[in-house]
């Protein structure tokens, strides 16, 4: 991105803000414009300040961090959500993913790695954590496939050919750009397709769009 990415910090332990702070806000890619202790102060900050990305814990008092995302993530022009926390259960992630958030990683990533997610996040780009991943395989392997299949093919039967061929990509972890370049349209216009999928699909992450796509079978 051109401009410093604006971010919002959001964890009730102030030594973990404090430490994310002195990390994050001395990169000149990054603006730490707020900081808020739970997901309730999450909510009314993104509001006000209108950061670019939310970085956000989930166990919080008043109200956790997969709530406060689902709550951020349903507004138009929302910000991304990167859930970075200590808890690594499977329905924590499942859970974060669903309610919008773009990427998770765990709080013993390294500081590099926090700072690359954040700005992977602010150009549309979606992280997990290798954990997360291997969680994610794990979770899919459950369940009726069949059902799993046939719904999320119908779900896909809404979109076009090219929103199909968006998506697809995006499943197979490719970024804007290299969608572009392999289906050979405009960044602007994979960017269209991509808003036109998740409109449709009622969803509001590539994480979930992926997600579905692999339900689907599509990669």
């Amino acid at each position: 991105m051109s401009s410093p990415v604006r971010l919002l910090l959001v964890d009730d332990d102030p030594l973990v803000r404090a430490g994310l702070a002195s990390m994050l806000g001395g990169t000149p890619s990054v603006q730490l414009i707020g900081e808020a202790a739970n997901g309730r102060e999450a909510i009314d900050a993104v509001r006000d300040l209108r950061p670019d990305v939310v970085l956000m814990d989930i166990g919080m008092p008043v109200l956790d961090g997969v709530a406060a995302t689902t709550e951020i993530r349903r507004h138009a022009a929302a910000p991304e959500v990167l859930i970075l926390t200590t808890f690594g259960s499977d329905d924590h992630l499942i859970n974060a993913l669903r309610a919008g958030a773009a990427g998770y990683l765990l709080k013993d990533a390294a500081p590099a790695e926090i700072l690359a997610a954040v700005l992977k996040v602010a150009a549309g780009e979606s992280v997990l954590s290798p954990q997360s991943t291997r969680q994610l395989m794990t979770q899919a392997a459950h369940g009726d496939p069949g059902t799993r299949r046939t719904t999320a093919r119908a779900a896909l039967a809404q979109l076009t050919d090219r929103e199909r061929d968006v998506v697809q990509a995006v499943a197979e972890g490719k970024t804007n750009a290299e969608i572009a370049d392999v289906l050979q349209l405009g960044v602007a216009t994979v960017k269209t397709h991509l808003a036109n999928a998740l409109t449709k699909l009622q969803l509001s992450s590539r994480v979930q769009l992926a997600l579905l796509a692999h339900d689907a079978e599509l990669v």
